[in-house]
């Protein structure tokens, strides 16, 4: 019996455009090969002569959704440097990533590493270019082991800032490399893009660093004269990155001049438009428009730009990352339903097939599918034990009765078993889950303790 071979059974399945109740999606070698009502796929009737009886995971209740793609995370970053001045062992910090993002559903992760010509906001070591290229090169190796030694699926997205102009023949020859599977072009000059507003940008550097305001007024005009990577070398770098099938992004775009200059170079994804307006010319363009799952629970931008919710809602977003907090991209999901009244199949595509799309990789990842990798979660609403009413503005949980401020019980999305190429690689056991939601128990009986060869599904030996 393989291990990567199951059926997925009874589960709300979330596909691209639509969702379909009390389906089976039936796993086989690492591929999805049917999704069916329950009990009617051929498995049920004569088991595979090779495979023999496939093993059923209880999904009754559940979401079963297409494993959540981020494609733009800085989150690793943290995990290697939980202190400005501490950079812990590389591989280990990626392992304790694997671990962690797995348990938010992510299981394609694009490690958003910067290179920067100054490092303006903080002065961590793990952005020093030295650690950049090595967790490059890391990530880039962890690839040979997918499926087998790693939970999830590892790609990186190199982030050029426009000043490291001393590192272009480096930026270049990693493009070449084979190493890069997205690459966005940022300017954080303070003046424009994302810092348009001078006092949010001071703001923002007060945040990371005890300055005085003339210091702000020095840091302002040195970042503002410093020196650019052209034109012709930006070009030049897109070349190569097309060349090598790599994606393009652009970053904090702010006037339909700079969305125009970016598409010329195709670029296909348009990452945190400043404004609404942006956001829709980027999309009319045909690029993926890209927004944080953060600004989505905090019903807000942090900079103070687009506001996510109202950008969704306006069908100007069509794909969520998860920026610097992986578990706001499960959780982005469920609030646009609620708060939103947004389609859950809808909300799910912002986070799977519409950022495999950007990525260039849904052939084979991104939504539930026949002949698709298998990366599969189970997602169920599991009580938070509150039963208080509700902030009017709180989003992430839900009341009883389906809205932020509902007076009853709230329930928290939470993946409780996740699979990537059909492999079992999380499972998570809540002490008021029933038999059959992941519990112990449902290693040996399934659906009420009845034994996992009952009639309710013929040939079924077991419940992983």
């Amino acid at each position: 019996m393989n291990d990567n071979s199951c059926i997925i059974r009874g589960g709300t399945v979330v596909c691209a455009d639509r969702v379909l109740p009390d389906h089976d999606v039936v796993v086989v070698d690492g591929r999805i090969a049917a999704i069916e009502p329950v009990g009617a796929c051929d498995f049920d009737v004569q088991p595979d002569a090779a495979l023999g009886a496939l093993p059923v995971v209880d999904a009754r209740g559940a979401y079963v959704t297409p494993g959540l793609i981020d494609i733009h995370s800085d989150y690793v970053e943290n995990v290697a440097s939980p202190r400005p001045s501490v950079v812990m062992d590389l591989n280990t910090s990626l392992y304790k990533a694997d671990r962690e993002l797995v348990s938010h559903g992510i299981t394609t992760i694009f490690h958003s590493l910067s290179v920067y010509g100054a490092r303006v906001f903080d002065h961590k070591p793990i952005r020093d270019f030295g650690n950049v290229s090595a967790l490059i090169d890391r990530v880039a190796a962890m690839r040979g082991g997918e499926e087998r030694d790693h939970l999830i699926r590892h790609r990186l997205h190199m982030r050029v800032e426009l000043d490291s102009v001393d590192l272009y023949d480096d930026i270049e020859r990693y493009l070449r490399s084979g190493k890069v599977d997205l690459v966005s072009f940022m300017d954080h000059t303070p003046g424009q893009g994302q810092y348009r507003d001078l006092l949010v940008f001071g703001e923002t550097i007060k945040g990371y660093r005890d300055v005085t305001d003339e210091e702000v007024r020095e840091i302002i005009r040195q970042q503002q004269e410093s020196a650019k990577l052209s034109y012709a070398q930006i070009a030049k770098l897109a070349d190569v990155a097309c060349e090598r099938g790599v994606s393009i992004a652009s970053h904090d775009d702010d006037s339909a001049e700079k969305l125009a200059f970016m598409d010329g170079l195709q670029a296909t994804i348009s990452e945190f438009p400043i404004s609404l307006d942006i956001a829709r010319e980027a999309r009319a363009r045909g690029m993926h428009a890209v927004a944080g799952a953060p600004n989505v629970m905090l019903g807000r931008s942090h900079s103070g730009n687009l506001s996510a919710r109202e950008a969704v809602a306006a069908g100007a977003i069509d794909v969520l990352c998860s920026d610097y907090y992986p578990a706001a991209l499960l959780d982005a999901v469920f609030a646009l339903r609620d708060a939103c009244g947004l389609d859950i199949a809808e909300a799910f595509a912002l986070v799977t097939v519409n950022p495999a799309k950007a990525a260039g990789i849904a052939d084979e990842v991104g939504s539930l599918a026949v002949g698709k990798r298998a990366d599969v979660l189970l997602v169920r609403e599991i009580s938070c034990g509150v039963t208080d009413e509700a902030p009017a503005d709180s989003v992430g949980a839900r009341g009883s009765q389906g809205a932020a401020g509902a007076v009853g019980e709230r329930t928290m999305p939470t993946v409780t078993r996740a699979f990537v190429g059909g492999h079992s690689v999380f499972r998570s056991h809540y002490p008021d889950q029933p038999l059959g939601y992941g519990r112990d128990a449902d290693e040996a009986r399934a659906f009420g303790g009845a034994p996992a060869t009952s009639a309710f599904y013929p040939g079924a030996v077991e419940v992983r």
